[in-house]
């Protein structure tokens, strides 16, 4: 979703249907949808939507469609070809088994057999090609992928017209700083300070600017200390997240404002607050005209992180010299053992009442990540609801990681939330990740979360996060596609509210 000029007033908790302020009906004055009075049916005088009649419409038909897609997407092969058909795409899935485990014996083993395990993960697929061609059904494959996209397309259209509206972080209108205080990395993301002019633009906006030396090392939590007693009354920082989150907790400590400059490679954090990754100098006009998210903070073994700590597989894969040259290559080298469990930790998570017993990774995010929606991949929702994610992966054999693709829910993947997280080691150090950093803590290793601790300053007119696509959920479809007249449109949706990170 796009954030512009706010008022600075909206928040929220999980999805809440859409209320209005004033005394009209839910789409009446003081809604979101429309400036004019109407009745208890929410209907609005032109400026909101016409709920009575396009948008039940609407919604009830794009249910039947994708309903209607998923039916035909699956009856197609039957349809087209009879029992070979079936057979045929009964063959498609033992080819993508085949082709993930094929994949796994790739990253366990070394040598021969390595190349013998991607050559069986490339031919698979191509063999199951080559059989429905033969068939004279491939058009059905392309045809049965485009019904499943419009199934998926439709589906979330009708769910997403249901009169719920996504979580909105509030904003805080606060005045701007008058004594910044600013760390930039010039080598980080491709030298973008000096591409970016950020040290020129910052100190015309009255900013104070230390830039780093890679050749002279420098405590950047002991800068940030030395500037707050100067009497700096905003931190910030351009440059990678882990230098982020040192700085970043040294402004939640003593409740000063926090700068994300996207500078750095990849900018998770600046992403997930909706600021422009594309030009890290628009994030400089917070200085003048910003507003204040509060936001959660996380902390492993009381190193604070902004997006992730990673422990297990990656934890260990960091660690070598050699991982910053060529990490495709570091990771094919270390991935056989690691994978087998004859290097690396043994691992026991404790996350609330459950146990994750030796896992090859666990993450533990500050705020969960989306699961629902591939193209949110990477992203959170909301970094204020005060949880942790945690992912932890555990794959024994081809078949466990051939069904850990086949079904999600399968019992090699552990997702779910938690205000704390100690992970426990069969060693007295863990190596871990800390938002890409690689460090060796003490074990055990304890997780936690400070609910919304950071104050973090940001450009009021900035791109803002893309809204969440709405889970697919059949049941629900089916309801909204067999609904007639006003009852099409829910306040709330069947089975309860879905909330994320909750």
């Amino acid at each position: 979703m796009g954030v512009g000029d706010t008022g600075g007033d909206t928040a929220g908790d999980g999805y809440k249907p859409e209320t209005g302020g004033g005394a009209g009906s839910a789409y009446g004055t003081g809604s979101a949808f429309g400036t004019g009075g109407g009745n208890g049916a929410g209907a609005g005088n032109g400026t909101g939507w016409d709920v009575d009649g396009r948008a039940h419409r609407g919604q009830r038909w794009s249910a039947r469609a994708s309903l209607g897609a998923v039916a035909l997407a699956a009856l197609l092969p039957l349809l087209a070809g009879g029992v070979g058909g079936v057979l045929l795409l009964l063959a498609g899935a033992a080819g993508m088994s085949v082709t993930v485990a094929g994949l796994w014996w790739a990253l366990t083993r070394r040598g021969t057999a390595r190349v013998a395990a991607a050559a069986l993960a490339v031919a698979a697929p191509v063999a199951v090609i080559t059989m429905f061609a033969a068939a004279n059904l491939l058009w059905v494959v392309m045809v049965s992928l485009a019904l499943w996209v419009i199934a998926v397309w439709t589906g979330r259209y009708a769910l997403r017209s249901t009169g719920l509206r996504p979580v909105r972080v509030k904003e805080h209108r606060t005045p701007p700083p008058r004594r910044p205080f600013l760390v930039m990395n010039p080598h980080s993301g491709g030298a973008k300070v000096e591409r970016f002019a950020l040290k020129e633009k910052a100190e015309r906006l009255g900013a104070q600017v230390v830039l780093l030396d890679p050749e002279k090392p420098r405590d950047v939590t002991e800068l940030a200390r030395r500037a707050v007693a100067d009497g700096a009354d905003l931190l910030g920082v351009a440059g990678g997240d882990g230098t982020q989150a040192l700085v970043a907790a040294v402004a939640a400590e003593h409740g000063l404002p926090f700068l994300v400059i996207s500078a750095g490679t990849r900018n998770h954090f600046a992403m997930d607050l909706g600021l422009d990754r594309d030009d890290p100098a628009a994030c400089l006009d917070a200085l003048t005209d910003g507003v204040e998210l509060h936001v959660d903070l996380g902390f492993a073994g009381g190193r604070p992180f902004v997006n992730n700590v990673s422990f297990g597989v990656y934890g260990s894969v960091v660690q070598s010299p050699a991982y910053r040259e060529d990490k495709v290559g570091t990771a094919l080298d270390l991935l056989p053992d690691l994978l087998t469990r004859q290097s690396g930790p043994r691992l026991t998570a404790r996350a609330g009442g459950t146990t994750l017993s030796d896992p090859q990774a666990v993450l533990v995010s500050n705020n969960p990540y989306r699961r629902d929606d591939p193209t949110g991949l990477g992203r959170r929702e909301r970094l204020d609801s005060g949880v942790l994610g945690v992912l932890g992966v555990r794959v024994d054999s081809a078949a466990e990681a051939a069904a850990l693709l086949l079904d999600p829910e399968a019992g090699g993947l552990t997702v779910l939330t938690a205000r704390e997280v100690v992970v426990e080691a069969d060693r007295p150090a863990i190596e871990v990740g800390i938002d890409g950093e690689a460090l060796v803590l003490p074990a055990p290793v304890r997780c936690a979360i400070a609910p919304r601790a950071l104050r973090v300053r940001v450009p009021r007119q900035r791109p803002g996060v893309p809204q969440a696509q709405p889970r697919l959920d059949w049941r629900r479809l089916r309801k909204l596609a067999a609904a007639v007249g006003r009852t099409a449109v829910t306040g709330r949706p069947a089975g309860g509210v879905h909330r994320t990170g909750r």
